[in-house]
């Protein structure tokens, strides 16, 4: 019987992982994605990060909003976007870290997966993973040595470390760029994508988020 996989990717890590660790953010997620997968199946992909702020930010929204683009043309991909909020100069996410981890437990619990793939280093995970693992899946975690805590590291059954040489053969452009996400290259066929709206930020409403049941053809 085939393995079914869930991937849930923590944006904001990835994104500074790269840039710290690459230099360039220009990442194929399909492919990445592909690689991740192996030849076990694809339930679904889920990609969770917050709204740069249009007001204060705005560049940096509307950089932001090309990349998203891309990403709601990946197939079987989900983009679930939190809220944030400023304490003084200092960005804060808000409800990011509540929709990874009750989607991750969630979906173990309806059997919607037999392994999840997380993609961070943040060991506020670490417990949701440990329930999870409980619940008889298995889980592995992916990520660069820089930005990987203890209590993760201890928490997984696999755990895949990241380098430059992962994502030789990755990368959306074959240009090397240092730094920026634009001219992001779009992967796969071309779907509108529903997004998720972004949760409150007095409250997470995580488990109220559309969910799709697995899909025979999802397998990348």
């Amino acid at each position: 019987m085939t393995q079914r996989v869930g991937v849930f990717i923590d944006g904001s890590n990835l994104y500074h992982a790269l840039e710290e660790n690459c230099g360039r953010m220009d990442l194929d997620f399909s492919a990445f994605i592909a690689k991740l997968c192996g030849d076990r199946h694809l339930f679904r992909t889920y990609y969770y990060n917050i709204i740069q702020d249009p007001d204060r930010r705005g560049p940096a929204y509307q950089e932001q909003q090309k990349f998203l683009a891309t990403l709601y043309n990946t197939p079987y991909l989900e983009v679930c976007l939190g809220t944030s909020k400023y304490r003084g100069d200092v960005l804060v996410e808000k409800g990011v870290d509540i929709m990874v981890a009750t989607d991750i437990l969630q979906f173990a619990w309806r059997d919607l997966y037999d392994t999840a793939i997380l993609v961070s280093g943040d060991g506020d995970f670490a417990y949701a993973l440990q329930v999870v693992k409980n619940l008889g899946k298995h889980v592995e975690v992916v990520a660069f040595p820089s930005n990987l805590s203890y209590e993760l590291s201890q928490t997984t059954d696999v755990l895949r470390i990241l380098d430059r040489g992962f994502f030789d053969d990755l990368w959306a452009s074959g240009r090397e760029r240092s730094g920026s996400r634009d001219e992001e290259a779009e992967g796969g066929p071309r779907r509108r994508r529903r997004r998720r709206r972004p949760t409150p930020s007095k409250s997470s409403n995580a488990t109220q988020h559309r969910t799709e049941e697995e899909n025979p053809a999802a397998s990348e």
